[in-house]
């Protein structure tokens, strides 16, 4: 892609991303029980959480990363917080979501073969911004994890020393 090319589809991806989130952006309200996270965020990440952490985690700990996310959102900046809320709206805007991700349904009626080929399609694809985005999910998702004691055990760290 020659520097023309990259600028008219750098324009095209900001004027989509956009007018997609001023289309359906969501409530910038947090769901009950949550600082940050908004109810259109939750079926999103109780759908790629337990396929990110699979192996790893028990069904049950999805709630306790969430709740673990939640905090570490709370602690960011108010411009990489937009920017987290950003990628939260593309994946849940029906819009945006079934071209970008190949979720076309509601992300309670998909399966974990659907979502791993979602993170797939984005940690392979063509796009920066799609593997941008896979990497910060995955990130999240992994910080939030490995930071609950629960998690300590099955990666060989026994936890902080005892002072």
């Amino acid at each position: 892609m020659n520097r023309r090319g990259l600028l008219k589809f750098s324009l095209g991806a900001s004027l989509f991303l956009g007018g997609a989130s001023l289309l359906g952006c969501s409530a910038s309200t947090p769901a009950s029980g949550f600082r940050i996270l908004r109810q259109d965020d939750l079926p999103m990440l109780r759908a790629v959480t337990p396929v990110v952490l699979d192996g790893a985690a028990a069904a049950s700990a999805v709630e306790a990363v969430l709740r673990r996310l939640d905090d570490t959102l709370a602690s960011l900046s108010p411009e990489m917080l937009g920017l987290t809320r950003q990628l939260f709206d593309v994946l849940a805007l029906p819009l945006t979501r079934g071209p970008l991700t190949g979720i076309w349904g509601a992300w309670e009626q998909a399966t974990a073969e659907q979502v791993r080929a979602f993170l797939r399609r984005w940690q392979d694809s063509s796009l920066n911004l799609l593997r941008q985005g896979y990497c910060s999910l995955l990130q999240l998702l992994l910080m939030a994890w490995y930071s609950l004691p629960e998690s300590w055990g099955a990666c060989g760290y026994p936890g902080p020393p005892k002072i």
